[in-house]
Formats: structure tokens, C-alpha cells, sequence
């Protein structure tokens, strides 16, 4: 079995601990709580990634596990896991089935490797470890034709407010589903034309990633680069979509 190979199997498993635990939690574990940073959690969330964090670590010892609910701060390591158990915490709280697992495996500051769960909707997706093709699913090129979803926004913002308002009269169609991992997943399951994740943190967004890049679209920061960890903004999607969004995002003042 080759390393990238082993990777997979070693996160499915980590994922599928997470998973059957979390099919037969009670509704107890769903009880809102408040962050600090004004973000809601749960019981489940802190339970679902020492639950996958025990795989992780016993199966691959040398590599750090980073999650959201634990993470310490600072610089990621160049190599390590990154796991949100539940992306999404609002719709888990409330019944909603938008909401998933994610976990990426990171080399070189670059997720690699991606695993998102959405247990509510039984389904899997994972990172193939080969490229996609060359020339990106079928969609639209301009933001007028897309259907562009929008994950991070939160409240009271007045920035975030204008963008909002004015991509809801330029676009398509916009989605606001509440979980940047599902977002991600959108775009490269065609659901989606694109998407922006507004003040990403690793965890959300690293599985995501890895899955658009290898079905072959762009993730990108600002400017256009390459999305990279502690980016304020991402936008995903057909790159030259993505770069249009990024463009309008940085045009708004």
C-alpha cells in the first residue's frame, strides 16, 4: 500500500469513530454553548474530535493533530492533521442537516489529502490522491450565471453587509448553507459555481480544498494567489470565477 494510500485508510478510520458515535448520541449532546469568540459549540464537538484524534494518534504517532476545539494558537505545523468534528455547529444544533466532518492531512503547509463526512445526509467524500481533469466540470464563467455560495459572513458587519447585497444583485443565485467544508463540497460536486469563505480558519476549510484543487479548480487568497492557511478570505471555484470574486471582494470598501 503506498503512503497516500495508508493516509486515506488511516483517515476514513479516525472518521468512522467519529461517525458511529455520533449516530447514537443523544439529543443531550446537541446543547448549545457559547464561545468566546461568539461561535457556538457543543458538547459533541469537543467528543467527536477526541474521538477521532485517538485514531489519528495512535495510528500515525508522528504527526500532530491540530483541532478546533483544542487547538493552542500559533503557527500549524508543516506536516500535520487538521480536524473541525463539526462543521457546521449551528445547523447540528438546531436539526439541520447541513453539517459535516472534516479532516485534511497537511504536507508541506498544502492540504493533501481530504475526508468530509455529512452524517444527516449519508454521505462521504474523499480525496482520490490523483489529479482531476485538466479542464474543470462544466459551469458558468461569470458571476451573472453562477450560483455562488457564502459561508462566514456572520452579523452586524457592514462590509460583509454591502458585499452580500450587492452579489445578491449581480449573481445568479446565492447560497448561504452555513458550513464552509459544504460549500467546498458544492463546488467540486457542481452543486455550486463557486463559493467565498470569509475569514476561514485552517480546520474549515483545508479538506475542502484539497477536494476542489484535485477535481481541478482554483482555490485562491487575496490578490488571486494561492489560497494559503491564514488567508482572510478564500474564493473557490472555475479560476477565472474565483478570481473575479476575489477581485469584487477586495474592490468592496
Amino acid at each position: 500500500m503506498t503512503e497516500d494510500a495508508e493516509l486515506r485508510s488511516v483517515a476514513e478510520e479516525a472518521m468512522d469513530a467519529g461517525v458511529e458515535w455520533l449516530a447514537l448520541a443523544g439529543a443531550e449532546w446537541r446543547e448549545r454553548k457559547i464561545k468566546p469568540s461568539g461561535e457556538e459549540v457543543t458538547d459533541a464537538d469537543v467528543e467527536v474530535e477526541d474521538r477521532v484524534s485517538r485514531v489519528l494518534r495512535r495510528r500515525t504517532p508522528q504527526v500532530p493533530v491540530i483541532g478546533e476545539e483544542s487547538a493552542a494558537g500559533g503557527p500549524l505545523p508543516p506536516t500535520c492533521w487538521l480536524l473541525d468534528p463539526i462543521d457546521g455547529t449551528m445547523n447540528f444544533t438546531r436539526g439541520a442537516p447541513g453539517y459535516a466532518l472534516s479532516l485534511a492531512y497537511v504536507k508541506d503547509r498544502q492540504p493533501s489529502l481530504g475526508v468530509i463526512d455529512a452524517p444527516a445526509l449519508g454521505r462521504r467524500w474523499v480525496t482520490a490522491g490523483t489529479p482531476g481533469p485538466a479542464t474543470p466540470p462544466s459551469g458558468a464563467r461569470e458571476v451573472s450565471r453562477a450560483v455562488i455560495g457564502i459561508t462566514g459572513a456572520g452579523a452586524g458587519n457592514p462590509r460583509h453587509k454591502a458585499f452580500i447585497g450587492r452579489l445578491y444583485e449581480e449573481a445568479y443565485r446565492i447560497r448561504m448553507q452555513g458550513a464552509m467544508s459544504m460549500d467546498l463540497v458544492g463546488v467540486a460536486e457542481g452543486w455550486l459555481d463557486a463559493c467565498i469563505c470569509i475569514g476561514p480558519k485552517p480546520w474549515d476549510v483545508a479538506a475542502g480544498t484539497a477536494l476542489v484543487r484535485e477535481r481541478g479548480m482554483a482555490v485562491l487568497g487575496p490578490g488571486g494567489r494561492k489560497f494559503a492557511f491564514g488567508s482572510p478570505v478564500l474564493a473557490a471555484g472555475r479560476e477565472a470565477l474565483a478570481r473575479e470574486l476575489m477581485a469584487r471582494w477586495e474592490a468592496q470598501s
